[in-house]
């Protein structure tokens, strides 16, 4: 019972730090919470929380606030995530669904995730190489021009415009193409694209002289297409909101910003949250990295069906408004996912 009620306390105290940014001190969470016991109570109860580590005193102050271990014990413990209202996840279908591209889709995430919590949002770019074909497209554009559209379950679309040796527009042109198309699709649509890479090259080999010219011309458009877009990518917004806080941060916002532009940082936590799939909550000095340890991050990964392809998440100081960041990333991606799987 005891220890119910001083997690109680300790709730108690990080919402009241989280909404005033003010230490907490037994009278205001006498007055603001129906903790239904005395004041003598709540002393000793923080009292104990302060020798197990949980609150502590900034300064001189009467009041207590959280540390990194009581955060991590307050998101523990946390009985639900709270959800969004139907308001917020209408305005969030809307405004994702009405995204031209790929591109035009990370860009609203990251803008939108950054406006929800208030913090910086890091939206990685689905991966190509964990990403599959989904269609294959040959749509002839002149008798010796042919149109190679690339699909891939990430979203991603590529184009290629491909020189043919027959003419197209011919009725011996339509028969190869309907032969070449079937072939194409055979072995790269549901592939990983590095399968259909290889499919791909080794499928002349199997055709009449005609039919193999095209699909070898198709594969190397195709190949190249696939090495041009190997690079990871991640895309930052908002921060600008490290600036309300930066009487929070032990030194100064450098460190912060610093490994914020360190791309190669951002993709190895984004990278890890997109492996392990679930809803991920670093605090402090669980961030790997230095320059990251006054900070929180909530962080899970995204994708079409069950393959996660990419992560996102926020940065922000440790006094974060958990539960509300957390709602707010896990249903941005889940409705990125329903985009990239139509």
């Amino acid at each position: 019972m005891s220890e119910e009620r001083r997690l109680a306390v300790l709730r108690a105290i990080v919402q009241d730090y989280v909404d005033t940014s003010e230490p907490v001190g037994s009278k205001a969470l006498l007055d603001r919470h129906h903790l239904g016991v005395s004041a003598a109570t709540i002393r000793n109860d923080m009292a104990v929380l302060e020798e197990e580590g949980l609150i502590a005193a900034p300064h001189t102050s009467a009041g207590r606030i959280p540390t990194d271990a009581g955060y991590r014990l307050f998101v523990d413990k946390l009985a639900a995530i709270k959800p969004m209202s139907v308001a917020e996840r209408r305005a969030i279908s809307h405004f994702l669904d009405t995204a031209v591209d790929l591109d035009d889709v990370v860009e609203r995430t990251v803008r939108l995730l950054s406006t929800l919590t208030r913090q910086v949002a890091l939206v990685q770019y689905p991966s190509l190489t964990r990403s599959s074909v989904r269609h294959i497209e040959l749509v002839p554009i002149a008798a010796d021009r042919l149109l190679v559209v690339l699909i891939t379950t990430t979203g991603r679309v590529e184009q290629r415009i491909v020189a043919s040796e027959v003419d197209l527009l011919s009725p011996a042109g339509e028969d190869l193409m309907a032969r070449v198309r079937a072939d194409v699709g055979s072995v790269a649509s549901g592939a990983t694209l590095a399968e259909a890479a290889a499919g791909l090259a080794d499928l002349p080999t199997r055709l009449s002289d005609s039919d193999a010219t095209l699909t070898r011309t198709i594969a190397t458009a195709l190949a190249d297409a696939l090495v041009e877009e190997r690079e990871e990518r991640v895309v930052v917004a908002g921060t600008s909101h490290l600036a309300r806080h930066g009487a929070e941060f032990t030194t100064s916002l450098g460190p912060v910003l610093e490994a914020l532009e360190e791309h190669v940082i951002l993709l190895k936590l984004l990278g890890t949250a997109s492996e392990q799939g679930a809803l991920a909550v670093r605090i402090g000095h669980e961030n790997p990295h230095a320059g990251l340890h006054a900070t929180s991050m909530v962080s899970t990964g995204y994708g079409s069906g069950s393959d996660l392809v990419a992560g996102l998440g926020v940065v922000g100081p440790t006094r974060m408004d958990y539960p509300t960041t957390m709602a707010a990333v896990r249903a941005v991606a889940t409705y990125v996912s329903r985009i990239l799987d139509r």
